[in-house]
């Protein structure tokens, strides 16, 4: 499903990876941590002005065209202000202003949310976490957010053309074969139902991957207290590895659409917020479209499987 090109050194190794059906590109380089980039976390939590602490987001923020937002539990959802896509909302997930600890419920009201104001519109629907200013986020208080195009965007256009090519090919799904071969590799990290691995072809930092057993996001309903479970373990293993913000994107097919795809989830760390504004992003990411990796995906997967078995 992908090649690796492993290029000698000084005293390491470079990898260029590639994905087949994709074309998606990456290279790893583990001799880039010894720069030591990511700190100590620093970051100011003041909520004072917040438009989504509890005093501010019932009064502040935009509704539907019913006039309402939707409240579930702790969330509120509502029109993202400035959007980039036909289709945007803002979930906020927690009263308070900054949550270091999410609970499974709170994941589960935020996305149950989510899924509701993204069928309202006919497109390719995605839900996205940017968590910590480090990550992109423009506010501290955690919040998600819900895309929905009438083309799905870039990445997710390229995996629903590579299942129509893979489907065609071989006559078999190209996600029931990367299922099968993660599985058995050692970027495996755990779930059967939902499948969890290091991702072979990172696109960020320690990239992990869940692949769902639906297509499009009306199935994905009986399937978030499973999903946010799972999440609150991939964050849990960010955090034992020292980082704290991270992107998280889910991508589903269009409702009614058969390309032979499986809704997926995908997880980058990224460095803690910093006083010097130092980024994990440079021209290579940004401008080239080809991240610069530092961890090995395999061995991620050990990391993994090493602190499950201390734990147990």
């Amino acid at each position: 499903m992908f090649t690796v090109t492993e290029i000698a050194i000084n005293e390491g190794i470079l990898q260029y990876r590639e994905e087949h059906y994709t074309g998606i590109r990456c290279k790893i380089s583990p001799e880039r941590v010894k720069r030591h980039i990511d700190q100590a976390i620093n970051l100011q939590t003041d909520p004072t002005g917040c438009p989504f602490c509890p005093e501010n987001v019932n009064t502040v923020t935009p509704t539907f065209s019913d006039k309402k937002r939707v409240i579930r539990g702790e969330s509120v959802t509502f029109p993202n202000l400035f959007p980039f896509a036909e289709w945007h909302t803002v979930t906020v997930i927690t009263r308070e202003h900054m949550v270091w600890d999410f609970t499974q419920q709170q994941l589960i009201d935020a996305i149950s949310a989510q899924i509701e104001t993204l069928k309202r519109f006919d497109g390719y629907p995605s839900i996205n976490w940017n968590f910590l200013p480090s990550a992109g986020a423009s506010l501290i208080h955690p919040h998600l957010q819900g895309l929905s195009d009438r083309r799905p965007s870039a990445i997710a256009e390229r995996y629903i053309e590579a299942s129509k090519c893979y489907l065609q090919d071989h006559g078999i799904s190209y996600w029931d074969e990367v299922r099968r071969q993660e599985l058995n590799s050692e970027r495996y990290l755990f779930g059967d139902e939902i499948l969890w691995h290091a991702h072979a072809v990172p696109i960020g930092e320690r990239e992990v991957r869940g692949i769902l057993p639906i297509t499009n996001i009306r199935e994905f309903e009986s399937y978030v207290d499973k999903f946010a479970q799972d999440l609150l373990t991939v964050i849990s293993l960010y955090r034992k590895l020292g980082t704290r913000a991270f992107n998280m994107s889910l991508f589903f097919d269009k409702i009614g659409e058969n390309h032979g795809f499986s809704a997926f989830c995908s997880l980058i760390s990224r460095i803690n917020p910093n006083p010097l504004s130092t980024s994990d992003s440079a021209f290579m990411e940004r401008l080239h479209l080809e991240p610069i990796i530092l961890t090995l995906p395999e061995d991620l997967g050990k990391y993994f499987k090493n602190e499950k078995k201390e734990v147990e």
